[in-house]
């Protein structure tokens, strides 16, 4: 049998993990002395509550090896095949520790590491799409192929409302979001061969939505798409974005769903995110 093993940097709607038997390593958040177990012991609404009750943005901590261990074993039988796909390796660790547990255990099952290169839904949406793979038939070997292609032509651009929080984390550069936090400018970045790139910047809310679909609509064209329109405690505005989506890009399938607090540790409340690849075929 095979099992479809991600992380908590995984955005997908709610009902997916059921539907396509996606299981999810969550990540561990830590405010201060206190650390919380992703979807376990706090959801998204607590998170931004307990952020503006501290004001404290939190530190996360990848899954160790032992877990990894702990978890493979609590979802898989002895004999089964376990792909499992991470955030980029360049953002975080949990990649490499999945691959050292797949080590510890491969005399037990055929654990297959896939680095995504990405986040967010485009992990999640590579995880149902290789599980819808599965079930009409088509062994790991083609699914991996699949996985690859889409890795290969994935778009992940974020319109973010403020670099508080990215700056805090580094995971945009230093000089850059401290120009644009100056100015006060509306930063968008992109996930480009696994790394955070800011890839301009505006003066407006406005204009860094529009910009959005805008860049999207330049990278992607006239393509037939597998899109995802994210956020990050900013439900009406995505809601905007996804319906301007709907009329503006030639779409396969559409879905809207929240920013992961692993995720959104990074990039702030109000980010807005919009991730895209050519549908199949």
């Amino acid at each position: 049998m095979l099992r479809i093993v991600t992380d908590g940097a995984a955005d997908m709607p709610p009902a997916w993990k059921e539907e396509y038997d996606i299981q999810v390593l969550p990540i561990r958040i830590q405010f201060g002395e206190k650390t919380y177990v992703q979807g376990v012991d706090i959801d998204i609404p607590s998170f931004y509550r307990i952020v503006e009750e501290t004001g404290i943005i939190p530190k996360t901590s990848q899954p160790s090896p032992h877990q990894f261990v702990e978890f493979y074993e609590r979802i898989a039988q002895a004999g089964d095949t376990i792909l499992s796909m991470h955030v980029t390796q360049k953002l975080s660790g949990t990649f490499d520790s999945a691959c050292k547990a797949a080590k510890m255990l491969a005399g037990k099952f055929r654990i297959l590491p896939f680095d995504s290169a990405s986040g967010s839904t485009a992990l999640g949406m590579m995880c149902r799409e290789a599980r819808i793979m599965d079930r009409s038939g088509a062994n790991v070997e083609r699914i991996l192929e699949r996985m690859e292609e889409i890795r290969s032509n994935v778009q992940i651009i974020f319109a973010m409302d403020t670099l508080r929080f990215a700056r805090m984390s580094g995971r945009v550069k230093a000089i850059q979001s401290a120009l644009a936090s100056v100015l006060r400018l509306k930063p968008i970045a992109a996930l480009q061969d696994g790394m955070l790139y800011m890839v301009d910047k505006v003066r407006t809310r406005r204009a860094s939505l529009e910009k959005l679909l805008t860049l999207l609509k330049e990278r992607m064209g006239e393509q037939r798409l597998n899109i995802a329109i994210v956020h990050a405690n900013d439900l009406e505005t995505a809601k905007s974005i996804f319906a301007q989506a709907q009329e503006r890009f030639n779409i396969e399938t559409i879905v809207l769903t929240d920013l992961a607090i692993s995720l959104a540790v990074h990039f702030g409340p109000g980010t807005i995110g919009v991730i895209a690849y050519p549908a199949e075929g």
